[in-house]
């Protein structure tokens, strides 16, 4: 008798270690993003008066879930709700309600596979699903994204001008700080553009940091193009920062870190070339063709 007790609390012993184990390499990461429009804009170098600055949306937060198993993830915007079922894969009481809106500038789905750190990237534009496949990477344009205000050609409404490449320069430094009780390095992109405002040119100069560690076992950036090495858990920018708030190991359905198959694929250059389309007809479209005096963030 007591040779099958011993047995079974054996039995029982290595489930629980291998439970364990799985909860080790599987569950979710909570994130919350930080914008402050005014303070971006600085950044780029525009001079913005006290009456701009008070015409300009506030502060504003979003949240964002990592899921992650020991081969891949997904990283989406969520919204806590109720959920009588619980969340996908098990546990807890709050679902996730994914928020999927349309193309540039809207809320996306990424899911990662760690063996070759690539990455799909889901939206939806014009009433289409898409998907583009990608990979983790450090964008060569830099943290702040082309834009141009003001100069040029009024008369001009056919094409964006480009903006030249800026220079990009990686800083590994010995800073660590500790996020969800993971050690992460500091790494500082550090980028020099030169603009042009108002018929002005100008050299702007813009630094962000990236908090990543290597303990978590697997490569990650919630911004797919801010990454160095290791699972970025903080990227802080001016005005723009992401931060790892809160971890849970669990169970994790292979079905959420996985690209839904129901979309249509579109590469960058195809992208790319439907977006200048898209802007195109927009300048054309306004009244009297005149020029969109405004600034975009990648």
């Amino acid at each position: 008798m007591k040779k099958i007790i011993f047995a079974l609390l054996g039995v029982l012993s290595m489930a629980s270690i291998a439970n364990a184990q799985q909860k080790k390499t599987s569950g979710a990461i909570q994130f919350e993003n930080t914008i402050d429009p005014a303070a971006m804009a600085s950044a780029s170098g525009i001079q913005l008066t006290d009456q701009m600055k008070a015409r300009m949306p506030s502060t504003s937060k979003s949240n964002f879930e990592l899921l992650f198993t020991a081969t891949n993830a997904s990283y989406m915007p969520v919204e806590e709700t109720e959920d009588s079922n619980g969340a996908g894969g098990g546990g807890g009481g709050m679902g996730r309600m994914m928020m999927r809106f349309g193309g540039a500038g809207g809320n996306r789905e990424y899911y990662y596979v760690f063996a070759d750190k690539s990455l799909t990237e889901v939206f939806d534009l014009n009433d289409t699903t898409y998907y583009m496949p990608s990979k983790l990477t450090l964008s060569t344009s830099g943290p702040i994204g082309s834009f141009r205000m003001g100069g040029g050609n009024p008369n001009d409404t056919t094409k964006a001008k480009p903006a030249p490449a800026p220079k990009i320069e990686v800083v590994k430094t010995d800073s660590t700080k500790q996020i969800l009780g993971f050690t992460c390095h500091q790494a500082i992109v550090r980028s020099t553009r030169a603009i042009k405002i108002l018929d002005m040119d100008k050299n702007v100069v813009e630094e962000t940091k990236i908090w990543y560690t290597k303990d978590l076992g697997f490569d990650f950036s919630p911004n797919p193009n801010m990454w160095t090495e290791g699972a970025v858990l903080a990227i802080e920018g001016r005005g723009n920062s992401t931060i790892a708030k809160s971890i849970e190991y669990r169970n994790v359905s292979a079905k959420d870190v996985t690209a839904p198959k129901k979309a249509k694929l579109i590469t960058a250059e195809e992208y790319k070339t439907k977006m200048e389309n898209m802007m195109k007809r927009f300048r054309q479209n306004r009244p009297g063709g005149g020029q969109v005096r405004a600034f975009g963030i990648n």
